[in-house]
Order: C-alpha cells, then sequence, then structure tokens
C-alpha cells in the first residue's frame, strides 16, 4: 500500500530504472507517513561519499507539541541501497540528462520503503502525446462501460 507518491514524476519523467531503498526516519516521521502526511514533490535523490540521500522531501512532524525544537521537515534522509546500486545511481548521476526522483513512499511489513527511479526529462511534445493518449484511454473506457 503506498503512503504518499510523486504523481507529476510520470508525467514530467521518462522512466528508465526502477530501485527500492529503505529509508533512514525519525520515529515521529514514520507515524506522519502511515497517515499519509508528506510530499514528494520537488526531491530527488544525490549521491555523496558511497551513501545515497533523499533531498527536498516534506515530512512534517506527527504531533507538533511532541517534535524536537530544531526538526526540520525538508531534511536529507540517508538512502539505504547496496553498494552496486549506489554505484549504479552514482553513475546515472553524473551522466548528463538523468535525474534521480522518488516515485513512491510505502511500507513493507513494518519496513518504510521507497521507490526510485532513474528518469529523463520528457520535452513539451511528449508531454502532449501523453496528455492525448490519457484522453483517448478514459474514452475507450467510458464507451466500453456503455
Amino acid at each position: 500500500m503506498s503512503l504518499i507518491t510523486n504523481r507529476k514524476a510520470t508525467f514530467n519523467y521518462e522512466i528508465i530504472t526502477t530501485y527500492t531503498a529503505g529509508i533512514e526516519l525519525f520515529g515521529f516521521e514514520v507515524k506522519s507517513l502511515k497517515q499519509s502526511h508528506g510530499s514528494l514533490e520537488g526531491s530527488h535523490v544525490t549521491v555523496r561519499g558511497n551513501e545515497a540521500f533523499l533531498v527536498g522531501t516534506f515530512i512534517p512532524p506527527y504531533q507538533e507539541n511532541n517534535t524536537p525544537d530544531d526538526y526540520d521537515p525538508y531534511r536529507n534522509r540517508r538512502l539505504l541501497l547496496n553498494k552496486t546500486e549506489i554505484h549504479d545511481l552514482e553513475k546515472a548521476e553524473s551522466t548528463k540528462g538523468l535525474t534521480i526522483v522518488p516515485l513512491s513512499v510505502y511500507n513493507k511489513g513494518t519496513k518504510i520503503k521507497v521507490d526510485i527511479a532513474i528518469v529523463k526529462g520528457k520535452k513539451k511534445f511528449d508531454k502532449r502525446e501523453t496528455l492525448k493518449k490519457r484522453e483517448s484511454d478514459r474514452d475507450i473506457a467510458r464507451d466500453l462501460r456503455k
């Protein structure tokens, strides 16, 4: 079950490869995510020193009064990946035109997981094609229901 999703990612980017990663969170951030609070809009993944970090993700505190005073909801969160995956992400990050974005945050048992993808930005005409395809699929589904 997906807790939060990045719905603009599939519209703005062409997905090349996807990975699943664990994420390092505080307890009150986990509770907040399980209530589906948070946003992946505008966030991305960077690789620094053989570690991957999720940058720009907004996760509000579960209870405002019980959180530390210095808590930053936009803080960088470490992703838990193996060495080969980090190496692949590092290579993709250094390639011009490729970006790494999170697609969704979900729970698998008691763990919180993040789906991340290596993506390439779509041009304006590609986005128009996506809208046309979505509209035609909707029309076909509407006709089949009648």
